[in-house]
């Protein structure tokens, strides 16, 4: 912004643009789309139905037959299976088993259980033909993407990942918006989060010691998957797992493929450059008190370079760790959201998922200027989840495309997670080779691009 820009001038010509419905998008680079009746019935499983995957299995449920559902939990299940909907669903705690006995009689699988069993889950449905919608992030690890992203095209399956703010009618034109570059050129992004809201450091920064017996109900074997075997407790269940490295991805998993998602999508964003991280309270086994994490992105094609920084967490137990007011030119900034800084203007994002933004011009800029052409179609009078499982299930049946497809959802969930690799190895400024995944000035921060499966729970690579 030019230096004589303030808040008074920004005011003279801001633009608020509402909060919408949700929007259909296109598919990826490589992405196929399956051509079948739209008519034809389809058969469901869901593998989580509690927690996020309770909404997840109830919006499927709307659009064909759910044939089976999965959980840890058999409290779960049987509440589940209370609803009509679910009354003649076949009941498994174990996602393999289930895939084995149903694989016939199904089409397609929802994936809504904790982060690091994601991909272990949608490559088993995967390379049995079965279309996929996951549960933001996509994965836990970097290769775990890159390898999803791979098999979804070799197995010509529908995907979509549930960052559901990219069905959105306001989403989608806050991003024509980016494309258009009505801000002018855009070098600066930050993204902040109210997260974390769960239990981590720096109140939790060991495993707890205690090992009281785990519930009847809970199969704890289940939930661990492929992450290292460790006693059950009651501090990893429920939600509370995303505080911890071996389960979940901290705050930048849960919210950056909602947050960064705008920018990400608007700027045509692929691999960053670099990655530098920075944290309070680090520890092997919870994810930080804080973050700040600053990415470098080259040039793309007519756009400039680019920093974005990510901002998480609470310093000191209190003060929140977000852009200062110098950075936001005295705006205050909602609980999460992301700004883009032009050399025109600005856009704020006002809500977690990029679904309202604020434009603000510099008061000697040229302005907006009228809304960019709408390249990209819209999905009217659906809420926002219903919206993008409607969008799956249509491209399932041969209309349409996805928008959040694993050709999308992986390049963002790589970058996503290159900052939980850049808050592990603190201070370094991290070279990233995108196209050959790996960092080329410090051999030793490729060790956290991927790891080693629990027997009985490997990847199963195509």
């Amino acid at each position: 912004m030019a230096p004589t820009s303030n808040r008074r001038d920004f005011l003279k010509t801001g633009i608020v643009l509402g909060a919408g419905f949700w929007i259909a998008g296109r598919a990826g680079a490589g992405e196929t789309v399956p051509t079948t009746s739209p008519t034809q019935k389809l058969n469901f499983a869901c593998i989580g139905v509690g927690g996020k995957g309770d909404s997840d299995s109830n919006h499927i449920a709307q659009h064909g037959n759910i044939a089976a559902i999965c959980d840890i939990d058999d409290k779960t299940l049987a509440k589940k299976a209370l609803l009509p909907a679910f009354f003649n669903a076949k009941r498994f705690n174990d996602f393999r088993e289930m895939l084995e006995h149903m694989g016939d009689k199904i089409d397609a699988v929802s994936v809504s259980i904790p982060d690091h069993n994601h991909a272990v889950a949608a490559m088993a449905a995967i390379r049995l033909g079965k279309h996929v919608y996951c549960q933001k992030p996509m994965t836990h690890n970097i290769a775990e993407a890159r390898a999803l992203r791979d098999a979804a095209q070799k197995y010509n399956v529908v995907t979509q990942m549930g960052n559901q703010g990219t069905a959105g009618d306001e989403f989608r034109r806050g991003a024509e918006i980016l494309m258009a570059q009505k801000l002018g050129p855009v070098r600066e992004v930050h993204v902040w989060t109210n997260r974390p809201i769960w239990p981590q450091a720096p109140a939790i920064t060991a495993r707890p010691t205690d090992t009281p017996v785990c519930p009847a109900h809970i199969h704890w074997d289940n939930f661990l998957g492929p992450a290292p075997e460790r006693p059950y407790n009651p501090c990893y269940l429920p939600f509370k797992w995303r505080g911890w490295w071996d389960f979940g991805t901290g705050a930048l998993g849960d919210m950056g493929c909602h947050t960064v998602n705008l920018p990400f999508l608007g700027l045509k964003l692929e691999y960053p450059t670099s990655v530098k991280g920075e944290a309070g309270d680090l520890n092997p086994e919870t994810y930080p008190s804080w973050a700040k994490v600053e990415y470098e992105f080259p040039e793309r094609g007519d756009m400039p370079a680019l920093k974005l920084v990510w901002w998480e967490g609470h310093k000191g137990g209190k003060t929140r760790n977000i852009p200062s007011h110098e950075v936001t030119h005295d705006f205050d900034l909602p609980e999460s959201g992301s700004l883009m800084i032009g050399e025109d203007g600005m856009m704020m994002s006002i809500s977690d998922y990029g679904d309202a933004q604020r434009l603000i011009f510099n008061s000697d800029s040229k302005g907006y200027g009228g809304p960019p052409e709408e390249t990209l179609p819209r999905l009217h009078n659906k809420s926002l989840d219903e919206a993008q499982k409607a969008e799956w299930v249509a491209a399932i049946q041969g209309q349409g495309k996805t928008m959040s497809n694993f050709n999308h959802a992986s390049k963002l969930t790589e970058t996503i997670l290159l900052g939980n690799v850049a808050i592990r190895e603190e201070k370094k400024k991290l070279e990233w080779d995108g196209p050959n995944m790996k960092f080329t000035n410090d051999e030793g921060a490729n060790k956290w691009l991927s790891y080693k499966y629990r027997e009985g729970y490997e990847l199963g690579l195509t």
